[in-house]
């Protein structure tokens, strides 16, 4: 389990911040009140720290020496301050920590939490750092890899636009405006013709001020000064990408469904139609499948609810995990999904699919003290029509023949 070091000389405080992580974020959190022993926890070759949480000031560290060492274990660091004059923020800056936090206020809890979840997530973000200079842009990747980020550097806005085809799922770029070959103004443009403020964050950064609104107007989310205050600096980071976040998690909310995290039927819609006629610009194949669970009434009203909730969920577990990335596979509702595949002959369909209905009954389902079998019937519409409905349509036909058949069968039109 992971492990949150605290240091911090009262103990009534460490008690508190230590009930709160583990309760919030299922951490293992260690106290320590002294210098001395945070040493002798953190050289204990079993401990696995993921951020240390550590007082300022300790009696036996007068002078933020503990902040240092830790630090220099490679240890992202929150420091806690009883203090905030300007002599003590300033000494908290000079070091490479995550922030700071106040040891008084309920707030300061909640804030703790956020910030122990938002640099745990970071790793897995993308920041795309862009300048010319060196000692700049090694100073901003430097502040970026505190936080933990995942971190690429660019010379110039033709560099940038390369890695960025190389790693589109690159959440944050921070470019100056004054480069060679392609300038921050002309970068921001070109990135957002293939990606919106809602996907890719742009802060744009230099040490002329007045460049900023035009920053904005070229597609820019933020603007920053090359002479910025290191906190200032975090909080315009966190913000575009928390920001980017939300919006993911609202059309995540639109286009998923909320018990089987699979797409949605107004997803499938969405991006089916476009694929279907991709596909047919490109003379692909395409194929639609309706897959219903066999007898699912009878699940529901000899084991409950809950049960007939636990199968649906495994069977979207097989579905969303039989198929490539380029295939949409859906809940249409109730205990019925629908896949749509492209680029595939029909001795493929008819191999993939019989096996995916045999892998399904196979499958043991655990319902809570027992296990139970279900199948599956599919119907299958291996021939273009006139619009994906009418594929829906007549795949639905094949499913009502399979039905009729004696469920627990493929049954494909060709």
């Amino acid at each position: 389990m992971p492990e949150i070091l605290v240091v911090n000389e009262n103990k009534v405080i460490s008690a508190m911040v230590k009930k709160r992580i583990e309760s919030e974020l299922n951490y293992d959190v260690k106290c320590v009140h002294t210098h001395f022993d945070a040493l002798k926890m953190i050289k204990n070759e079993d401990s696995n720290f993921i951020a240390g949480l550590v007082g300022l000031f300790l009696p036996d560290s007068p002078n933020g020496e503990i902040v240092d060492y830790i630090i220099s274990k490679n240890i992202p660091t929150i420091v806690f301050t009883g203090e905030l004059s300007d002599s003590v923020r300033n000494k908290i800056w000079s070091k490479k920590v995550v922030d700071y936090v106040l040891k008084e206020g309920g707030h300061n809890l909640d804030y703790i939490v956020f910030l122990l979840r938002r640099i745990t997530r970071n790793s897995s973000v993308k920041v795309l750092v862009v300048d010319d200079s060196v000692l700049f842009r090694t100073r901003i990747c430097d502040l970026i890899k505190v936080h933990l980020y995942s971190v690429f550097e660019a010379m110039d806005g033709n560099e940038a636009i390369s890695i960025l085809e190389k790693n589109p799922d690159i959440k944050l770029i921070l470019t100056d405006y004054e480069m060679p070959n392609m300038d921050g103004f002309q970068l921001t443009q070109e990135v957002r013709v293939k990606y919106s403020k809602d996907q890719l964050a742009i802060i744009g950064i230099s040490g002329d001020n007045s460049l900023s609104a035009r920053f904005i107007k070229y597609g820019a989310n933020d603007f920053i000064s090359k002479d910025f205050f290191v906190e200032e600096f975090y909080c315009r980071v966190t913000q575009n990408i928390e920001m980017i976040e939300h919006v993911e998690r609202i059309k995540d909310a639109s286009n998923k469904d909320y018990l089987t995290d699979m797409y949605n039927r107004r997803y499938f819609f969405d991006i089916g139609d476009k694929l279907y006629a991709n596909s047919k610009r490109k003379n692909l194949s395409v194929a639609v499948a309706m897959i219903d669970i066999d007898y699912f009434k009878k699940v529901n009203d000899t084991y409950g609810h809950d049960a007939g909730d636990a199968v649906i969920k495994k069977i979207a577990f097989i579905l969303k995990n039989r198929f490539r990335k380029s295939d949409i596979v859906s809940r249409f509702g109730g205990e019925e999904f629908c896949v749509l595949v492209c680029n595939m002959d029909y001795e493929q369909i008819s191999r993939i699919f019989n096996n995916l209905r045999c892998m399904i009954k196979e499958k043991e389902i655990d319902i809570g003290e027992k296990k139970i079998n279900v199948k599956v019937s599919i119907g299958i519409c291996c021939v273009e029509m006139n619009s994906l409905e009418e594929m829906i349509k007549r795949a639905d036909d094949m499913l009502y023949k399979a039905k009729e058949s004696g469920r627990d069968r493929v049954c494909l039109l060709k």
